[in-house]
């Protein structure tokens, strides 16, 4: 860890708390210079730090910037195995990830990233990823033995996690539109992507890559045409750390969740929080669709759905879309 990097971990583990230069000086093991250099690379970054004569440096509470030493301070023991890199700016989360896992990476290897300038959605759609206002993250896993239909589970855990954290933090009710977006106030604020690589002999899964993209404020320009209706956010308003605080909660619950996942019922909290259970939706097919009502949700978090005609299915993920009817 570097010397700007030391020093923000110190000023993120004591925002509000003046040190002077000596001090930090002393506490990092570093010359007085060095503190100078690094606080105004820090400021170069974005970073509010307060200087005042006879007090030293302090960081601002309002500081509101994701950093991996500002999402370690409020990860808890469950989280002990993340490997977590923030970046500015990247193509795609998932992808660098991807990267890694194939080359070997461990289990628990993170990265999360302010922008993406070539975000993806499901079937290949974008996702809008703009600067400073979202969390995109993505999270290597390794889980032994997994089958493709215990993979599913990980995206339902997932959409789970990012509900209760947003809940967590924030005065807002999170909900689920099966299987993977989440949304708020009857807008949608966070999309869930999970690509699998599976072993040609066994079927059994290599490794998965969770990415999780979420609107935490909305664009300063607002969000492009065709997104004004339907994207939302989960502060309207600037929040103290509220990125740093998000992120770090997903990563407590997701994990809290995965590592329990076959001896912990979550299915029935998945359930709750259901937006489309007892309404009528739209099935999308590759080249249709057909109306049906969304009658609930089984424990392999399959949606079930019943037709005019009185027939019933059980949607899998990956397969089959819905839409919510007007």
């Amino acid at each position: 860890m570097g010397t700007k990097e030391k020093l923000l971990a110190l000023f993120e583990e004591n925002k509000g708390i003046y040190f002077s230069g000596e001090a930090i000086a002393e506490k990092l093991s570093i010359s007085r210079t060095a503190v100078w250099k690094a606080v105004k690379s820090l400021r170069n970054e974005g970073y509010h730090i307060d200087a005042v004569q006879n007090k030293g440096y302090s960081l601002s509470k309002e500081t509101d910037i994701l950093s991996s030493q500002g999402i370690r301070k409020y990860l808890k023991p469950i989280c002990s195995e993340i490997e977590l890199t923030v970046l500015p700016t990247v193509e795609s989360t998932n992808t660098l990830v991807r990267e890694k896992a194939a080359a070997g990476a461990p289990e628990g290897y993170t990265i999360i990233a302010n922008n993406q300038t070539k975000g993806r959605g499901r079937t290949g759609r974008s996702f809008f990823s703009p600067s400073e206002t979202g969390i995109y993250m993505s999270l290597l896993l390794r889980p032994p033995h997994c089958s493709s239909q215990q993979a599913v589970k990980l995206t339902t855990i997932a959409a789970l996690a990012v509900c209760e954290a947003i809940e967590a933090i924030s005065e807002e009710t999170a909900q689920i539109k099966w299987v993977n977006d989440i949304f708020v106030g009857g807008k949608k604020v966070s999309g869930i992507l999970t690509e699998a690589s599976f072993g040609l002999e066994s079927g059994l899964l290599d490794y998965a890559v969770l990415g999780v993209g979420i609107n935490v404020y909305p664009p300063k320009e607002g969000f492009p045409s065709g997104l004004e209706n339907i994207a939302g956010a989960v502060f309207q308003e600037p929040k103290s750390d509220g990125k740093n605080q998000l992120a770090a909660e997903i990563l407590n619950r997701f994990m809290a969740y995965y590592s329990l996942h076959e001896k912990q019922h979550y299915v029935e909290n998945y359930r709750e929080r259901s937006l489309v259970i007892g309404k009528e939706i739209q099935v999308l097919f590759p080249d249709s669709s057909k109306n049906a009502v969304a009658v609930g949700i089984d424990e392999n978090c399959r949606l079930i759905v019943k037709y005019p005609d009185g027939s019933v299915q059980y949607l899998s993920s990956g397969e089959i879309g819905i839409r919510l009817s007007q």
